[in-house]
């Protein structure tokens, strides 16, 4: 059951991998590149300073930072512990895919790259919902668009996408819900 269900990710990745052409290359490049989010995440502090205040935004920052430390050591300990090649390392597959990542490590599953966008996606749209509900549909697209962009480069699975979206939206909650916690013991005055 499990050859055959990695059998099918490895052909929807070459599938989705090959849809792929050399004009949108660089989009992809940027896409996934962290530094790339800045000016929506300064955009999103903003935001949340404005409905927050310092004192909320002070335990909002401790709670994002948390949680992308906890995305990252998560991906890292699945990682190592499952130890499946990434598809730019196999051999095999080299001349039917598109590497245009620089870099491949050595293991995807599941990506950290995908599992951070969402938790953040997720966590900013539960916690700016009340006050600007266009968000979420902004922030999930954005996430979406950066999972899919470890696909095109040829560095993650479909599969390796799909779980780091789903420990990422849960990771989400889970901060959020921690967040609230925090609002509620050092912020109980913040604007409604």
């Amino acid at each position: 059951m499990l050859e055959e269900i990695l059998k099918y990710d490895t052909e929807l990745f070459q599938y989705l991998n090959g849809l792929g052409n050399t004009s949108w290359d660089s989009f992809w490049l940027i896409i996934t590149h962290k530094l790339a989010a800045i000016p929506l995440y300064a955009f999103l502090l903003y935001l949340v300073y404005r409905h927050y205040g310092i004192k909320g935004s002070l335990v909002i920052m401790v709670c994002v930072a948390l949680m992308i430390t906890s995305t990252d050591q998560i991906a890292n300990l699945f990682k190592h512990g499952f130890q499946r090649p990434r598809p730019c390392q196999l051999e095999e597959l080299k001349p039917t895919i598109r590497q245009i990542a620089k870099n491949c490590g050595r293991y995807g599953y599941f990506s950290a790259h995908a599992a951070s966008s969402m938790a953040a996606a997720v966590f900013l749209s539960l916690t700016l919902k009340r006050c600007y509900r266009f968000l979420s549909v902004i922030l999930i697209v954005w996430a979406l668009l950066v999972g899919y962009s470890r696909i095109y480069l040829g560095v993650h699975y479909p599969l390796d996408v799909l779980t780091g979206f789903v420990i990422g939206g849960v990771l989400g909650v889970l901060f959020y819900r921690l967040q609230l916690w925090g609002q509620i013991k050092f912020n109980p005055n913040r604007k409604s």
